[in-house]
C-alpha cells in the first residue's frame, strides 16, 4: 500500500495559551520598554487595549524608562503602578512580569543585597504585593548562581514572587543556577524573530523544550528594523518572502513575523510593544496566519542568506 504524500501541509503557528510555572498566558503579551507616557489616560488606554486583545501578560523591567524618553531608572514601574492604583481591576486580569538585576552605572548585579532591593523596590513602584513572574535581566557575571538561587528561593517562599525567569541567559548560565534551585524556572527570555535566529541555533529553544521552560521572545519585529530601509534594512529576499506570505495569508508583514515566532515547537510568547492602539490590536492577525514547514524553513534561509544544508 502506498502512503498519501500529499496531505494538507501542517500548520506550525500555534495559538493556544502558554504555561508558565504554574500561571496561563497568551501568546502573545505586552512589553513596556517603550512605554513612557506619563499620560494616565493614555497609559491606561494601552494597557487596556493589550488585555482587551488577549495580551494578559505584561513584561517590564526595573531599569526601563532609564532609555528611550523615560525619566530614569523605574519609571515604567512606577508609570504602570499608576494605572494599577487607579484601575485595581486590571491586575486581577494580568500576569505581571518584571526583571531585576541591572545597576546602572554598573551593568550587572544579582547580589544577595541588591536583587532583594531590586525585587522589594519593583514591588513598591508596581502597587502590588506580588509579582507573578520575577526574572533576572541579565546574569551578573561576578555572582555565584548559588547565592542568586537563595535569594530568589527565599523571596519565592515569601510570597513576594510568584514564579521565576531568566532574560538574555546562555544556556550554560540557564544550567548553572538551574542547578542551585529548588523549583523549576519558569521561562527563559531571549531575542528572537526573523532576523535574530540565534535560539535556533545557540541552544536556548532546545534547552527550553527539555524540560518544559518557556520562552518569551523579545524584539520579534526585529526593534522596528523589520521596516526599515537602507543599509540597517532587513535583507533583500527575507522582505521578498515576508510579504508574498502576508499577500497570501491576506494580512500585513508584522502578523508574519510574529506568526513565525509562535510557529517554533518551544511554544514561545511573542512580546509586541508597540505603543499604537490600533497595532497593539493588528497584531491578533498574526494568530489567524498558516505557516507550513516550506514557509518556516523559507524565511529561515532568506534571513541568513544561504541554503540549509
Amino acid at each position: 500500500m502506498s502512503s498519501d504524500r500529499a496531505a494538507t501541509p501542517q500548520n506550525l503557528v500555534n495559538v493556544e495559551p502558554r504555561t508558565l510555572g504554574d500561571l496561563t498566558v497568551g501568546p502573545i503579551s505586552y512589553g513596556l520598554w517603550r512605554f513612557t507616557d506619563d499620560d494616565l489616560e493614555t497609559s491606561t488606554a494601552l494597557i487596556e487595549t493589550a488585555l482587551d486583545n488577549g495580551m494578559n501578560l505584561v513584561d517590564t523591567s526595573d531599569v526601563y524608562g532609564f532609555d528611550w524618553g523615560g525619566t530614569g531608572f523605574g519609571m515604567v514601574e512606577e508609570l504602570l503602578g499608576s494605572v494599577l492604583a487607579a484601575n485595581p481591576k486590571l491586575r486581577d486580569d494580568m500576569v505581571l512580569a518584571t526583571k531585576g538585576g541591572i545597576a546602572p552605572p554598573t551593568p550587572y548585579n544579582s547580589s544577595a543585597p541588591w536583587l532583594r532591593e531590586a525585587c522589594e523596590g519593583s514591588l513598591r513602584r508596581l502597587n502590588t504585593d506580588v509579582i507573578d513572574l520575577y526574572q533576572v535581566h541579565r546574569p551578573d557575571m561576578f555572582t555565584h548562581p548559588a547565592e542568586v538561587a537563595g535569594t530568589l528561593a527565599a523571596l519565592r517562599s515569601e510570597g513576594k514572587i510568584r514564579e521565576v525567569g531568566i532574560s538574555n541567559h546562555t544556556v550554560a548560565q540557564h544550567d548553572a543556577l538551574a542547578a542551585h534551585l529548588p523549583f523549576a524556572i519558569a521561562t527563559t527570555q531571549p531575542e528572537y524573530s526573523v532576523l535574530e535566529l540565534g535560539p535556533l541555533r545557540d541552544g536556548t529553544f532546545d534547552r527550553a523544550m527539555s524540560d518544559g521552560v518557556t520562552p518569551l521572545a523579545w524584539s520579534p519585529l526585529g526593534g522596528g528594523r523589520l521596516f526599515s530601509t537602507g543599509g540597517d534594512g532587513p535583507p533583500v529576499e527575507l522582505v521578498k518572502v515576508l510579504d508574498r506570505l502576508a499577500e497570501r495569508e491576506g494580512v500585513d508583514r508584522a502578523a508574519i513575523a510574529v506568526a513565525f515566532v509562535l510557529a517554533h515547537p518551544s511554544r514561545p510568547v511573542a512580546i509586541v510593544g508597540t505603543q499604537n492602539l490600533d497595532r497593539i490590536a493588528a497584531t491578533r492577525q498574526a494568530l489567524t496566519v498558516q505557516l507550513d514547514r516550506a514557509d518556516v524553513y523559507e524565511i529561515v534561509q532568506a534571513s541568513e542568506g544561504v541554503p540549509l544544508p
